[in-house]
């Protein structure tokens, strides 16, 4: 267009944001403002779609006025236009000259302005010719040693000979300021604007240099995956160059005061020292710096020194004991032992002690009352549904969230080397696919090995030799061999009723009445009262449910002095119910009298002793034997072999020997529920098959235990003792046992041989000959003692015909 239309000619104008356009250049622009995008609109009704392309001074500003842009800019063709879904306005444009602003209008919808088109004065001399080509080769060394910029881009510079042109494609490929752009549009004269590039250039080439420096030295230091951690010896090299020292953190110090506070030794305090240099060349708000702190807070605040001072005195240790334990009194023994050649031996023994009983029994505060008696700390370690071999041996620091195992928790937990640990339910452990827990405890348990005892997550060996382990189960049935030969076994069985009463007198209920904010003389609990709610609404092993009963009893005593202010509560037996509601608990032997093909017989469960109700039925058919009620593989036999005794002696008891062409056999013990197995229940399953054959009522307050043979004989079997307290609970008055259990008897408290009458028997004939022999009036309502055991078989039992 000549210069004379341009002088004359008012153009829609758009200020521009952070940009600068080039004459001879395409360059792509995303217009938003109203004002612009009808300067824009206007320009294409315009023949020659001219627009004049100003940068404004502040970008943030967003109604410039005319000191708000500069005064050079560039008039554009628009080529392109299209309208974004947003309402922005995408535009392609290409420069066409310089310009300078003669006058803005700011015309209500846009603005506008009357422009001078500015000329360039080029030199041909040798000395421009000199410039253009330092300028391509510099160009060419910028593109290839940054990848900011496509390398086609020097197809576009290589053939260009004018000065003014090529300094324009430069500074538009250059990442320039808006005000060195702008001052680059603002030289006229092409050799004195290409020499401002090529000082431009040069500028950014050492940056460029320098910043590939930091690289490569950035890149011989670290991992090639760490990119984070490359950032930050990125700003670490930076401060180098800048002669800047970073100063030493405080908390650097402050480790240092804690390590050697710890007294760590050996490959503990390698790493501790190791990862605390990696920790001060880190970031202090990094993730890997975080894990770091963690690790090290781990190893100082564990005892490697720190110990507590054994003081074992027996008379001492023996009144612990007693004062918070009733009865017992073997367990106790076994404690006192253990706490006497500790004191004497002048190196830990390896013994490790495993209380066995049922729940309830004090298995757990009898761990705490020996870290009492040895002036021990004391921790707990719950092994129930552990199934991962890291729960032992801790994590490794690799993963996330890695943290040390159970043991050196519990050691850290205790502040000292050499505190009493209690392992509970150990044999809950169960194995997985994420390891055997149980095979990680072979060597914490091993007093030769876990004196380099290495949690995976320290990563270094700590001494266990100080620590007294002691383990509680329910039962040892699933504990592995190997583990089970490191156990010392100490067996609780259940509490008598005597005990439990003594129990909940002595310690029960002073401590409930103290939780209960109640005072002794406000609630009075008889003995006899105890005795109701033990034998109507408990049936256990132990005192917990007991424990429960008589924390309700406290809650509406409470309620009852808070409501009425009454002074005191005596709670005698007739107001049990009104304070537990019926009885729970029905006592079958006491509510049935003699029945035929029923038979009372005991069993051992991990939770003490039981009864079980052993029920026969009769009926048409061809001998088969049916048997229901979850029986186990053994006590299937168990029957099977006592059906084949009666079978082969069946003229000898008196019955037909066709019964089992006629007949058919159904053994049932109800709660079916619950798996049962053992051959226990032998003589049972015979005495119950035997009455429901002859019709014969076995008596009733009569329990039995043994495993029968198909010679009739009876075996001994175990657990004798939670079998008598069990037959004891549940009112039984006589208990037949196998004759080779008489050596178990010692063990069974005088107390409860004076409530029962224990039989030995060694054959079937003599359990038939107790169980069939009536009741005499005169021990009517009294205790049945067995005292004619040789009594004839035909004379107890009538013929089946």
């Amino acid at each position: 267009m000549p210069m004379a239309d341009l002088t004359t000619t008012i153009f829609p104008l758009i200020p521009l944001r952070d940009v600068v356009v080039f004459p001879q250049m395409v360059t792509p622009l995303f217009v938003s403002r109203p004002k612009s995008i009808a300067a824009l609109e206007q320009s294409l009704l315009r023949d020659d779609r001219l627009v004049v392309l100003v940068a404004q001074k502040d970008p943030e500003c967003e109604e410039p006025a005319e000191e708000d842009i500069y005064q050079i800019g560039t008039l554009a063709e628009v080529m392109q236009m299209l309208k974004l879904p947003d309402g922005t306005v995408k535009v392609l444009v290409e420069g066409s000259c310089r310009i300078s602003l003669d006058s803005l209008q700011d015309d209500p919808n846009h603005f506008s302005a009357k422009v001078t088109e500015q000329q360039e004065t080029v030199q041909d001399d040798l000395a421009t010719k000199t410039l253009i080509r330092v300028s391509v080769e510099k160009f060419e060394q910028y593109v290839k040693s940054t990848k900011k910029i496509n390398p086609e881009s020097l197809l576009a510079v290589s053939g260009i000979g004018q000065p003014g042109r090529l300094a324009d494609i430069i500074a538009t490929y250059l990442g320039l300021e808006v005000a060195e752009r702008q001052r680059c549009l603002e030289i006229f004269d092409s050799t004195e604007r290409l020499e401002y590039v090529s000082q431009l250039l040069s500028r950014e080439l050492e940056l460029a240099d320098l910043e590939q420096q930091i690289h490569d030295r950035v890149r011989f230091n670290l991992e090639k995956t760490q990119r984070e951690y490359y950032l930050r010896e990125k700003m670490r090299i930076i401060q180098d160059e800048l002669n800047s020292d970073s100063e030493q953190m405080g908390e650097i110090a402050e480790y240092k005061q804690k390590i050697a506070k710890a007294k760590m030794t050996g490959v503990a305090l390698e790493k501790a020292q190791k990862e605390l240099q990696r920790l001060e060349k880190m970031m202090p708000q990094s993730a890997e710096a975080a894990v770091i702190r963690t690790y090290l807070d781990t190893l100082v605040t564990l005892p490697w020194a720190k110990r507590s001072r054994d003081v074992i005195d027996l008379p001492r240790s023996e009144e612990i004991l007693d004062e918070d334990h009733y009865g017992l009194d073997k367990v106790k023994e076994r404690i006192l032992e253990y706490l006497a050649v500790r004191k004497l031996a002048k190196q830990p023994q390896g013994t490790i002690l495993c209380l066995v009983g049922p729940p309830g029994v004090g298995k757990t505060s009898l761990v705490k009352s020996i870290a009492q008696a040895m002036n021990r700390k004391f921790a707990r370690i719950s092994l129930g549904g552990i199934n991962d071999e890291a729960e032992i041996r801790g994590h490794r620091r690799t993963y996330i969230g890695a943290m040390p195992g159970r043991i050196i928790q519990a050691v850290k937990q205790a502040g000292t080397k050499n505190p009493v640990i209690l392992l509970d339910e150990i044999e809950k452990m169960t194995r997985s696919y994420m390891g055997d827990p149980t095979a990680a405890m072979l060597e914490v348990l091993d007093p030769d090995q876990n004196d380099t005892f290495t949690d995976h997550y320290l990563d270094a060996p700590f001494s266990l030799r100080e620590v007294v382990f002691v383990a509680t189960a329910n039962s040892l049935d699933g504990v592995p061999r190997p583990l089970y030969d490191r156990l010392e076994v100490i067996r609780l069985s259940g509490y008598t009723e005597e005990e439990k009463v003594q129990i909940a007198e002595k310690h029960i209920i002073p401590k409930l009445l103290e939780k209960h904010g109640l005072k002794s003389r406000q609630l009075k609990v008889a003995a006899q009262t105890i005795r109701k709610v033990i034998q109507e609404y408990t049936r256990e092993a132990g005192v917990r449910a007991l424990e429960r009963s008589l924390a309700t009893v406290c809650r509406k005593v409470a309620t009852q002095i808070v409501r009425s202010d009454e002074g005191a509560v005596k709670v005698s037996p007739q107001l049990v119910s009104k304070y537990l509601g019926p009885a729970k608990v029905l006592r079958e032997s006491e509510a049935r009298g003699p029945q035929v093909g029923i038979v009372t017989g005991l069993a051992w469960t991990e939770t003490g002793g039981e009864t079980l109700s052993i029920e026969v039925n009769t009926m048409p058919g061809k001998g088969k034997l049916q048997l229901t009620g979850q029986l186990g593989d053994v006590m299937k036999e168990s029957a099977q072999a006592a059906f084949s005794y009666i079978r082969s002696h069946a003229s000898q008891l008196g019955i037909d020997p066709g019964f089992q062409e006629r007949w058919d056999m159904h053994i049932h013990i109800p709660e079916g529920a619950i798996p049962k197995d053992g051959p226990s229940a032998g003589i049972g399953m015979a005495l119950a098959l035997i009455s429901a054959i002859t019709k014969k009522p076995v008596r009733a307050n009569l329990a039995m235990t043994g495993e029968i043979t198909l010679r009739g004989r009876v075996l001994a079997i175990g657990g004798l003792k939670e079998k008598v307290l069990a037959a004891l609970r549940a009112g039984v008055k006589t208990v037949l046992l196998p004759r080779g259990n008489e050596k178990d008897l010692d063990e069974i408290p005088d107390y409860v041989k004076s409530k029962l009458d224990l039989i030995p028997v060694a054959h079937l004939d003599e359990v038939l000959a107790i169980a069939f022999k009536a009741k005499s009036k005169d021990a009517e309502g009294g205790k049945t003692r067995g005292s004619q055991r040789q009594t004839a078989r035909r004379s107890a039992l009538g013929r089946v015909k």
